[in-house]
């Protein structure tokens, strides 16, 4: 009695969702963010449209799913963060490692995902003054990009949002915030959506997005279908271990996790829809204009907007749901560095957030000077905010969700995780969960870590 008395204690102290459509919107919150919005529309257009969609789908409700599940499940299990989680089942240094990295990659990510989601408002700001055809110019981000005071201005701007929301707490700030955006964001795609394919030529982008062609298909394919599962749903971040600490043994894990599925991949379709006809129709045809990174967000969509008749009004739209996609995530990002230094340090949830806020300020100012002051400062010849990228999405993230693994099949077992969800669900893919920790899920980690460094070294081309 004393025991469950002190886990509600401590659930009550380190905050928790009202219920189940909060703890939903939040998770699909961090879910939907940039790498939806331009890295599915680009890596689809890269590798078969409608080939890369098919596997992307049974990857998601496969792989991605068994995922889900195991960093959900062990965050309710334990009421902890991931460090907590991994240090409930033993101290041995596989254990703290584990643990550690899952906590370490959001507190990278978001700094330089907050220099971006500054960039979202400084474009979201010009298009609300009129200057379309201003931002349409190729060369207007790489000189917005050069300007340090300008680029660091709107860092903090973005970054302000962000802490606003993790001071309000779990209930009143991050749930209210999923809310109210993700609404807002899914009948902004919608709009956009439907705009985008009504344009001249756009029906061949639709083609190209839906119908699978075996003649597209190729071992990259898959490899960089996993890439973008793996990112979207928000695996290894920490944010599922934070987020499942938050909600109470009623929530049917089951079912919700299939309602983030949904909503995640509809978000992801949207934005192809929204992105790849319009290019289409705006290059004639052509899908190499669909580049990766700030050059589709930043660059070529400005241009598409540029050519349209009511370009201005699109993108005001199109960058407030950008703008919200990038909030969502980024408070989810902060939240599970916050959730992790509450439980580690004992400290309260302003103490957290200031030590938070340090971290982001930092890195952030790295990365946003790294197109300025600091562009002489390479690694492996990238700049300071793409090593952080790659170094958290292309080698942390695999072995973090491969530690969850170990954790699981080593320690925890199948047989208490199936327990443990079976509390509110009824568990139905219970059967494909163990095939895809035991066999699958290893594999395809091992697979894409090994594929992405060799990417990164020019051993492979992907």
């Amino acid at each position: 009695m004393n025991k469950e008395k002190s886990a509600v204690q401590e659930k009550s102290e380190r905050g928790s969702f009202s219920g189940k459509l909060g703890y939903v919107l939040a998770v699909a919150g961090s879910a939907v963010g940039l790498g939806n919005i331009w890295r599915f529309p680009y890596l689809a257009a890269k590798y078969g449209g409608g080939m890369f969609l098919l596997v992307y789908l049974i990857l998601v409700l496969t792989f991605g799913y068994a995922l889900i599940m195991s960093e959900t499940a062990l965050g309710r299990m334990t009421v902890k963060s991931p460090v907590g989680a991994f240090r409930t089942f033993g101290q041995k240094p596989v254990f703290r490692f584990g643990g550690w990295i899952n906590s370490l990659v959001p507190m990278i990510i978001v700094p330089y995902y907050c220099v971006i989601g500054g960039w979202v408002i400084k474009y979201l700001a010009e298009y609300l003054k009129g200057n379309t055809q201003i931002l349409a110019d190729g060369s207007y981000f790489s000189e917005f990009t050069a300007d340090a005071v300008s680029v660091e201005g709107w860092f903090i701007v973005f970054t302000v949002l962000v802490i606003a929301a993790i001071c309000a707490g779990v209930k009143h700030g991050v749930e209210r915030v999923s809310k109210i955006m993700m609404p807002v964001l899914v009948v902004l795609a919608v709009v956009i959506s439907a705009y985008s394919v009504t344009r001249p030529g756009a029906l061949a982008g639709v083609k190209y997005l839906f119908v699978p062609n075996l003649e597209n298909f190729s071992l990259m394919t898959v490899v960089a279908a996993m890439g973008q599962m793996f990112f979207s749903l928000s695996i290894a971040m920490g944010i599922l271990y934070t987020y499942g600490s938050y909600i109470d043994k009623d929530i049917d894990l089951e079912k919700s996790t299939k309602q983030v599925e949904i909503f995640d991949t509809s978000i992801a379709v949207l934005a192809g829809l929204m992105i790849i006809p319009a290019v289409f129709a705006f290059s004639n045809g052509d899908a190499s204009a669909l580049q990766a990174g700030p050059s589709l967000m930043f660059i070529t969509i400005p241009k598409v907007f540029a050519s349209m008749g009511m370009g201005t009004l699109v993108g005001v739209l199109f960058f407030v749901l950008v703008l919200f996609a990038a909030l969502t995530s980024a408070i989810s990002l902060m939240e599970a560095g916050v959730s992790t230094f509450m439980d580690e340090l004992g400290w309260g949830r302003g103490k957290c957030t200031v030590l938070m806020s340090v971290i982001i300020f930092v890195l952030g100012s790295a990365s946003a000077l790294g197109f300025n002051a600091l562009d002489f400062i390479t690694v492996f010849g990238m700049s300071i905010l793409d090593f952080f990228d790659f170094l958290t999405n292309s080698v942390m993230m695999p072995i973090a969700a491969l530690a969850t693994c170990i954790l699981i099949l080593r320690a925890v077992g199948l047989k208490a995780i199936a327990e443990e969800i079976e509390i509110s669900s009824a568990f139905k893919r219970k059967r494909m969960y163990n095939f895809c920790m035991k066999y699958i899920a290893p594999v395809f980690l091992i697979i894409i870590l090994l594929s992405s460094i060799a990417n990164v070294f020019g051993w492979i081309k992907m």
